[in-house]
C-alpha cells in the first residue's frame, strides 16, 4: 500500500509532492517549507500526512510510517491539530523549539500545522522567524483554506500546492473503500456534503447526522413569517448544539478518564485537592474545543442552507445541473413558486453575511434570526 493511496481527486498535487519527496538530489524542487491550500473537506491534512510519510519513511510503500504519523507517534513528525478557535503562541513556540532537533530515524524532521489560518498576527510572526532561518533537515508543512489566510511574509517563504474539490464519484469511492457502506448511500452523502470528504463520511455512517441535516432543511423551508423565523432560529441553534455534543462528549469523557488513570485515580473516584489543578487545564481545553465545535456546527448548518437556496436558484433559472439536495427534490419543486431567483440570491447573500457575523463573535441566535427573517421576507 502506497502512502499516497486514498488521496482522491488530487493527482496534480500528489505528483508535485511525490516528485519532491523522491528526488534526493533536489531536482524535484524540494524546499524547507510548504503550504497546502484547498477548500474545506478537500483533504489538506491527509495530503500533508502522506507527504510527511514520504519524506521520513523508507519509500512510498512504507505504510507503517504513515500509520505512525496518523497516530502521532512518529519521533520525527510533529503535528499541531488545534481543536480551539485559535492557535496559541505557546503552541507555535513549542513547535519552533522542536524543529531544531535533528531527525532520529528519517531523512527529515517534519512539522505539520493544520488550520494555519487560525494563527494570530503575533503568532504568525513567531513562525516567520523559524521559516526565515530554517534548520537544514527540517520541513514545515502548513495547511490553510487559501494563501490569503496567511501573512504575505509567510506566503513568500513557502512553496504552495493547491488542492481542488474532488468529484462526487471520487468521494463516494473513497467512502465505500473506507467504510463499506452502500454505494448509493455514499454517493448521496458525497452530494449533500458537496464533496467535503469528512462531512460526507459522517453523513454516510451516522443516521443521526443525516437526520439533523434533514431537520435543518425542513425547518428553513417552513419559514413564512417573522414569528416562524424566530422559532426556527432557536431550533437550528439546538440542532447545532446537538451536533457539537455528538462530536465532543465522547471524546471529552475518554480524555478525562485517561487523565485520571495517568494520575492513579480510577474513573469516578475522588480527586485529591493537590491534583485538581492538573485537570483544570484539560477542562479549559475541552471548553475551548466545545466552542469551536459549536461554531463549526453552525457553519455546517449555514452551508446546508446555502446549498438549499442554490438549488432553488438553479431550478428557478432552469439550469441543467443536478441539485445538491436531490433527495428532497419534490420539496424543492413545491417551494419553487414562492422563491423566485431574485429571492434565492437575496438569501444566499444573507447566508454569507451570517457566516461573517458568527466568525466575528456576533451572538449565534441573533445571526440566525437575522438570516431567517430575510428568508421569511424573500418568500412570496
Amino acid at each position: 500500500m502506497s502512502v499516497w493511496d486514498g488521496l482522491t481527486g488530487q493527482d496534480e498535487a500528489v505528483a508535485s509532492l511525490r516528485n519532491a519527496a523522491e528526488s534526493p538530489d533536489g531536482t524535484g524542487r524540494m524546499t524547507h517549507s510548504w503550504l497546502i491550500t484547498g477548500p474545506p473537506g478537500s483533504g489538506r491534512s491527509n495530503v500533508a500526512t502522506a507527504f510527511a510519510a514520504a519524506l521520513v519513511g523508507d519509500g512510498p510503500d512504507d505504510d507503517h510510517t504513515l500509520r505512525q504519523i496518523t497516530a502521532k507517534t512518529h519521533p520525527d513528525v510533529s503535528v499541531l491539530t488545534t481543536q480551539r478557535v485559535i492557535i496559541t503562541i505557546d503552541e507555535i513556540r513549542q513547535l519552533v523549539t522542536s524543529s531544531y532537533y535533528s531527525p532520529s530515524v528519517g531523512r527529515y524532521r517534519v512539522v505539520i500545522i493544520e488550520d494555519a489560518d487560525r494563527m494570530t498576527e503575533r503568532t504568525s510572526n513567531l513562525l516567520l522567524k523559524a521559516l526565515e532561518e530554517p534548520p537544514e533537515r527540517t520541513v514545515w508543512i502548513l495547511c490553510a483554506p487559501s494563501e490569503a489566510d496567511l501573512l504575505p511574509t509567510i506566503r513568500s517563504r513557502v512553496r504552495s500546492v493547491r488542492l481542488r474539490v474532488p468529484g462526487i464519484d471520487s468521494v463516494a469511492d473513497l467512502i465505500v473503500a473506507r467504510t463499506g457502506v452502500d454505494r448509493a448511500l455514499a454517493t448521496d452523502a458525497a452530494r449533500q456534503a458537496q464533496s467535503h470528504i469528512g462531512m460526507a463520511q459522517r453523513l454516510a455512517t451516522s443516521a443521526d447526522a443525516r437526520d439533523r441535516r434533514r431537520r435543518t432543511l425542513t425547518t428553513v423551508l417552513g419559514v413564512r413569517t417573522v414569528g416562524d423565523a424566530v422559532m426556527a432560529a432557536a431550533d437550528l441553534l439546538a440542532v447545532a448544539d446537538e451536533d457539537a455534543k455528538a462530536i465532543t462528549e465522547q471524546r471529552d469523557s475518554e480524555e478525562r478518564d485517561a487523565a485520571l488513570r495517568s494520575l492513579g485515580i480510577e474513573p469516578g473516584g475522588t480527586i485529591p485537592p493537590a491534583l485538581r489543578s492538573q485537570l483544570r487545564g484539560l477542562e479549559e481545553d475541552q471548553k475551548r474545543r466545545a466552542t469551536r465545535s459549536l461554531r463549526d456546527g453552525l457553519d455546517r448548518i449555514l452551508v446546508d442552507i446555502s446549498s438549499l437556496y442554490r438549488d432553488l436558484l438553479l431550478l428557478g433559472l432552469g439550469a441543467p445541473s443536478e441539485p445538491v439536495n436531490l433527495a428532497i427534490q419534490e420539496s424543492l419543486e413545491r417551494a419553487l413558486p414562492s422563491v423566485p431567483p431574485a429571492a434565492a440570491l437575496e438569501v444566499l447573500d444573507a447566508v454569507a453575511l451570517a457566516r461573517q457575523r458568527i466568525t466575528a463573535n456576533v451572538a449565534a441566535l441573533l445571526a440566525l434570526e437575522a438570516l431567517l427573517v430575510t428568508v421569511a421576507r424573500a418568500a412570496r
